[in-house]
């Protein structure tokens, strides 16, 4: 079995956490918007491939300025090396950063549903505009109030097997979702690098979640 890929989300400063973490996971996710204005130095001392994300408020996020300032930070992200982009699929100008960064890193294209589990023909369309924007990747992020949302999202990767989907549940109700992600064959899944910095509901640290893949892999 290939080993599931974990990202680890960068929510702070704490260097001797991202290193703490380095062997477990497989890239790292630098939020600008919750680390703030170090983020860049942090950035420079990763050792492994990196997502940049300067998440907007109305997805969950931090970043409270302006539109135009977001998107600065992020083509700052493109210029030091980031491998992964995360623009929001419902971005404005969106087809102008994607054609900025293109070329020069991938496109994840995200949306992030932060009340419920909306059914899979809504969340299909929603891949469907993100292929159609030029995602490199398609991120679809929903919240889960009843078991059966963890299959509606987990679904949605077998329905694009040929595209590099992450799709999986926030909320106590969605962690089996995150769990399975990457195992249904989803590009990968996130982890927080220590307990108490999680940057969603449900998600939980890059060890525990290495030790369930180790069990898993190795099929005992």
């Amino acid at each position: 079995m290939k080993r599931a890929r974990i990202c680890a989300v960068i929510a702070s400063e704490d260097l001797p956490a991202i290193k703490k973490v380095e062997p477990l996971v497989d890239l790292y996710e630098v939020r600008i918007d919750l680390i703030g204005g170090g983020w860049q130095e942090v950035a420079k001392k990763l050792k492994k491939p990196w997502i940049a994300c300067n998440r907007i408020a109305n997805e969950g996020g931090g970043w409270h300025k302006d539109e135009a300032s977001r998107i600065e930070e992020l083509l700052k992200a493109v210029e030091l090396g980031a491998d992964i982009i995360d623009i929001e699929l419902e971005a404005k100008n969106l087809f102008e950063t994607v054609q900025l960064v293109k070329g020069k890193a991938k496109c994840l294209l995200s949306s992030h549903h932060l009340t419920a589990t909306l059914p899979l023909a809504y969340l299909k369309k929603v891949v469907e505009q993100q292929l159609a924007a030029g995602a490199d990747i398609c991120k679809v992020i929903t919240t889960a109030h009843q078991l059966e949302d963890n299959l509606t999202v987990l679904q949605l990767i077998t329905e694009f097997s040929k595209a590099k989907i992450v799709a999986f549940a926030m909320g106590p109700l969605g962690i089996a979702s995150r769990i399975l992600c990457p195992l249904a064959g989803g590009y990968l899944t996130y982890a927080s690098i220590k307990t108490g910095q999680e940057s969603a509901s449900g998600q939980m640290t890059a060890e525990d979640l290495r030790k369930i893949y180790a069990t898993v892999e190795s099929g005992k």
